[in-house]
């Protein structure tokens, strides 16, 4: 775990279940890294203007604004558009994946196949 190198890095988790959150951010954090996290896209927006994240996971299911209206929004804006953003959600219909990867995600996780380990390193993938 090269730690050192990941220091500065910034990942915001917008979760709405604070298990899932905490369970990412701690394990992000044994990587260097730091955490932030937002449970909801409004809270989320507003997190990435205070933060300047390098990297966004983002949930779909979330009560006040959606994972979708969330990177639709985020995509929008000239600052932010090219952050990377992994979407992690249940959703796992082809259609979902489809929509989430069209608005500009950069890539779609089924929390259900992938270990946090495995979601390190996706996120390595796009850090790097």
């Amino acid at each position: 775990m090269l730690a050192q190198n990941k220091n500065s890095k910034k990942i915001l988790i917008i979760e709405d279940d604070s298990f899932i959150s905490e369970m990412y951010s701690m394990k992000f954090k044994s990587y260097g890294w730091q955490t932030f996290s937002a449970e909801n896209g409004q809270i989320g927006l507003e997190r990435i203007h205070q933060i300047m994240p390098d990297l966004v996971l983002l949930d779909i299911v979330m009560p006040q604004m959606d994972g979708f209206e969330t990177l639709r929004t985020l995509r929008k804006d000239e600052v932010f558009k090219n952050i990377p953003v992994i979407i992690l959600s249940n959703l796992g219909q082809k259609s979902d994946i489809e929509k989430g990867l069209s608005l500009g995600a950069n890539d779609y996780i089924v929390k259900a196949y992938f270990t946090p380990q495995e979601v390190v390193k996706k996120i390595e993938k796009y850090l790097n």
